[in-house]
């Protein structure tokens, strides 16, 4: 699991059953070794070598990817590669779909601003004859983690500056119908995953609404325990998917 920062998480971890490390320590991987990068992290070990592992990985997509390229090689190098990449973390919710509190499980990770501005409207980096803007959960994945943890499913949108007008929150809602939260660090999580053909997923608890930005109106604790029930839910799912499911 790679989320932002620290205290998701803990939120994250509390969830699994996990004990955090303090901001300083190192990842330890399934065998005890430290890896070879520093972003504060926590592991538990299921049964069949099985292990879940969360780590910060950094604030926006760029650190995300990073940072999760780090941990995936590291894991490879050791022999013990991971099957599964989980963004996971708080965000805004597109109203009223995603109510401040509820979950969202993505059924799209989406880069949402990765493109060009024109007068013509925004054009996505696709169009501009390059990489890619979405990646796509494994869908039995996905359905699973609805089911178990009650999340809405829905596209989730990363954004390198996060929408505080509701003339933006507008723009984006009509350019991706079905996006239900935004957040920052999703496309990166999952442009790492993909370089290492692993499968990725993304769950976001609701923190505020995406719009006007109103800091008045941040759950932040009420999103952090969301996020704590929900992988509370989830560690029997996570630990027997496996790619073949879906």
């Amino acid at each position: 699991m790679a989320t932002a920062v620290s205290v998701e998480r803990d939120a994250v971890a509390a969830g699994l059953g996990m004990s955090s490390l303090g901001p300083d320590d190192a990842v330890l991987g399934a065998v005890g070794r430290a890896h070879p990068f520093r972003p504060s992290g926590t592991t538990a070990h299921g049964g069949d070598g099985r292990s879940l592992e969360v780590i910060a990985a950094g604030v926006g997509p760029a650190l995300a990817a990073a940072s999760t390229a780090s941990a995936l090689t590291a894991a490879a190098l050791r022999g013990t590669p991971y099957g599964l990449v989980v963004s996971a973390g708080i965000g805004g919710g597109f109203q009223p779909e995603a109510p401040v509190g509820s979950l969202v499980v993505a059924d799209e990770i989406v880069a949402a601003d990765l493109g060009a501005e024109t007068e013509d409207g925004f054009l996505p980096v696709t169009e501009l004859g390059f990489g890619t803007v979405r990646h796509e959960p494994p869908a039995g994945l996905v359905r699973r983690v609805a089911e178990s943890a009650g999340a809405r499913a829905g596209a989730v949108l990363t954004v390198s500056t996060v929408t505080g007008t509701a003339v933006r929150a507008a723009a984006l809602r009509e350019r991706h119908p079905t996006a239900l939260a935004e957040a920052m660090e999703g496309f990166g999580v999952a442009e790492a995953a993909a370089a290492q053909g692993v499968p990725v997923l993304e769950i976001r608890a609701i923190s505020n609404p995406v719009g006007p930005r109103d800091r008045a109106a941040w759950r932040i604790g009420d999103a952090l325990a969301a996020l704590t029930e929900g992988f509370g839910k989830l560690a029997p799912v996570l630990e027997s998917w496996n790619r073949h499911d879906s």
